[in-house]
């Protein structure tokens, strides 16, 4: 005993120091990279360059292409605006093309 206190309590009180300071070595090595995180800068492709995502009508303009993706919200039916090198393009799930063009009415 070391003055009258319990050195199994004594011992355990610093079990949790230990157990800290364990998790923080192995959280800063699993966490730690040689590399720093950069975002890579987004490219523009071809409309049919966008993987799962199907084209619909090109629009002849921003604005006639931000009416429309209003239109697809508006009908529950998940849609983006994206800037391709053909212009503004609006895309699509496939299992959605066809409602999505009865939708725009083309």
């Amino acid at each position: 005993m070391l003055g009258g206190i319990n050195n199994g309590l004594f011992l355990q009180s610093f079990g949790g120091f230990v157990g800290l300071a364990m998790l923080i070595i192995v959280l800063k090595w699993g966490f730690s990279s040689n590399k720093p995180m950069i975002i890579t800068p987004i490219k523009v492709g071809k409309k049919d360059q966008y993987g799962l995502l199907q084209p619909l009508q090109t629009p002849s303009s921003y604005i006639e292409a931000q009416m429309s993706l209003q239109k697809l919200i508006d009908s529950n039916i998940k849609a983006t605006l994206t800037q391709t090198l053909d212009g503004p393009q609006l895309m699509v799930f496939e299992k959605d093309v066809r409602i999505a063009t009865s939708v725009l009415g083309k």
